[in-house]
Formats: structure tokens, sequence, C-alpha cells
């Protein structure tokens, strides 16, 4: 089962499940812990081979992840806890695996929100993938993560979030690393599938408006599905509750506490 830290409240039923991205780890939550959990019950889950959550000698017989069986990694943790339904906050890859959790078992998703999103793979990441392809096993994967991470990350405001992400990466084995990146093959498939399909379960993205490579497409999404809303913060990029902190839990408490008056 994933590692996992779970701060319960005093007297809110209320759960909210936080998903870190790939190369991450419930760590990159630290500045949101605090605040959210005045008010909820709070999850934080460390990926499979993230953090914590060690390469299990199953895993390491595993040809290759899917989105599928990394959900149903989440999944397990829920049923365990007996959490009958959560808000879940996702950034970056952790948005997908959200939307897929809530594809699969719907009936556990109060709401999602959705930071520094990926619903649609532009031209310049889907050319950035297909060359770390190339060159993923003969290149050092943290030349490649460093590379990515620069490239969605470009600025010197950034930079925290850049350092941040770098510094989980390294914790990976070359071997686990690998594995997730092979992830990129379903991406487009997947992405497609959630584009054509409004979900009826709030949703709420928070973007970074220096974040170039995702803002527009989450842009489009919005204004085509219903149940969807947008939040954009001003000189930010990509990882936006690690940029934009304080902007950040006001905006996702807010809409959460929004939703009890509907």
């Amino acid at each position: 089962m994933l590692n996992y830290y779970k701060y319960p409240h005093l007297t809110s039923t209320e759960w909210v499940t936080f998903v870190h991205g790939a190369g991450g780890s419930s760590s990159i939550w630290f500045k949101q812990v605090r605040d959210f959990r005045k008010q909820f019950n709070v999850l934080i889950l460390d990926l499979r081979g993230h953090g914590d959550s060690k390469p299990t000698l199953k895993d390491t017989f595993k040809s290759k992840y899917t989105f599928d069986s990394i959900t149903a990694d989440i999944v397990e943790v829920i049923d365990y806890l007996k959490i009958k339904k959560s808000h879940f906050i996702g950034i970056s890859l952790g948005t997908i695996l959200i939307r897929n959790l809530a594809e699969k078992r719907p009936e556990l998703v109060k709401s999602m929100i959705m930071g520094g999103a990926i619903i649609k793979m532009n031209f310049r990441s889907q050319v950035l993938m297909k060359v770390g392809n190339i060159f993923k096993s003969v290149v050092p994967y943290m030349l490649l993560y460093k590379l990515f991470a620069f490239i969605i990350m470009p600025k010197k405001n950034h930079k925290k979030s850049r350092l941040l992400f770098v510094n989980e990466a390294k914790k990976l084995y070359q071997k686990e690393f690998l594995r997730w990146f092979k992830l990129t093959s379903e991406i487009n498939p997947l992405l497609h599938f959630f584009r054509t399909k409004d979900i009826k379960i709030p949703t709420f993205y928070i973007m970074g408006a220096e974040d170039h490579l995702f803002l527009p497409s989450i842009k489009n999404i919005v204004a085509k599905h219903v149940t969807s809303s947008l939040f954009v913060i001003e000189n930010c990029g990509h990882v936006v509750n690690v940029e934009q902190p304080e902007t950040f839990n006001n905006q996702t408490i807010g809409f959460i506490t929004s939703l009890k008056t509907l």
C-alpha cells in the first residue's frame, strides 16, 4: 500500500485528499496542510516509487505502469481508511490521476481541484516527450528531468518550484523514473477521452498565468464544460501551490466551502 499521512479533524466530516505529480512527493503540500487541517480531514499520499512509497518486490516485476494501476493504488488507501467521499486536489500529472479516479470510482469524488492541470499536450510538449523517449536509455535520467523542469518552469520566479521537484526526483531510482516516463505513451488517448466527456463533478482549475504549456487548453475546456471553473494566478508558473501558496489555499478552500451552499 502507498505511504500516506492523515490529519483527522475533531468535528469536520469533509475529507480532502492531495495527489502530487511525477517526480514529486507528499512533501510538496507542506504549505497546504496547515491551512487545510484547520477545517477538514486531510490525507496526503506518496505515489508509487515516490517519497516513502518505495518500490516493492511486486513492482519490480511489473513491465510497465499504467494510469489505471496507479489510480488503483490511490483507491486502495481511500478504501482502507473507509473514506466514503473526498475532495481531491492534484498538481500536474496528479490531476490526470484524479480525473481517471473520477471516471473509475465517481462515488468517491466530491469535487476535483486541478492545479497546474494537464488536459492536452500541445505541440511543444509532445516534441519534448518524443525527444525524451528517444534519449531516455542513454542520457542520465536526472539530466532529462532537469531539462523538462526548466522547459515547463523556465522563469526566475519558477526557480523554487523547479528546484523542489528536481530534488525530489533525485530520490527516484533510474528504473522507477523510466517506468513513470513510459506512461507518456498513454497520455494523449486518455486526455482526448477526458476532453470529450464532461463529467458531472464540480471541478476547479487553478493555473499560473505563466503556465505556457498547459493554460491555453484549460481555458478551452472550461468554456465547454458547465461543471468547471478556472482561476488564474498572475506572476505564477506551473506549480501553483508552491509558487503562490497563500492564493492557492484561499481560492481552493473557498471553492470547497462554496459547495456546501449549493
